[in-house]
């Protein structure tokens, strides 16, 4: 089964499996996941596009779960630095993790159209053996490509 990304797949499964991993995860390294963050999880989880902190903040606002930036921008700062949610700095937008408690670093394939995202693996693997061979220590990287989802190259 496809976890994310453009292919098709078990949609709420996809939800309900990533939730438990980060609520393992969360009990195991005595993180605090409240009922806000795992909210703003969920909601990252829904759409398989980035969303940016003003779009989380109005399904908040509109559940009652709180209406000023601060209370997005905390929950989405909690995700990020725990790895369980990614920033797209291209979008100023945010998506959620696929392999939440992996040690990876993912790139991102960027549908121009819809949005959509999807976390690409293995790409960082070849730049970070080139930088190696030519002495460079690569201390943070970004990989985001821009294209056509295959929803999108068919409907053009």
């Amino acid at each position: 089964m496809q976890h994310f990304g453009f292919a098709d797949h078990d949609h709420s499964a996809c939800i309900t499996k990533t939730v438990e991993e980060v609520e393992a995860q969360c009990a195991a390294e005595r993180l605090q996941l409240t009922p806000v963050r795992r909210r703003v999880l969920e909601i990252l989880l829904q759409e398989h596009q980035a969303l940016g902190a003003y779009e989380i903040l109005d399904v908040l606002r509109r559940e009652g779960l709180g209406s000023q930036p601060p209370v997005a921008y905390r929950a989405l700062d909690f995700l990020v630095k725990h790895g369980f949610a990614h920033k797209i700095e291209k979008l100023n937008a945010f998506v959620a993790c696929t392999h939440p408690g992996e040690d990876h670093a993912p790139a991102f394939l960027i549908c121009r159209d819809c949005n959509g995202v999807a976390e690409a693996q293995g790409a960082r693997v070849a730049l970070g053996e080139a930088a190696k061979a030519s002495g460079f220590l690569i201390e943070s990287m970004v990989i985001e490509c821009e294209g056509l989802c295959p929803k999108c190259q068919a409907a053009a």
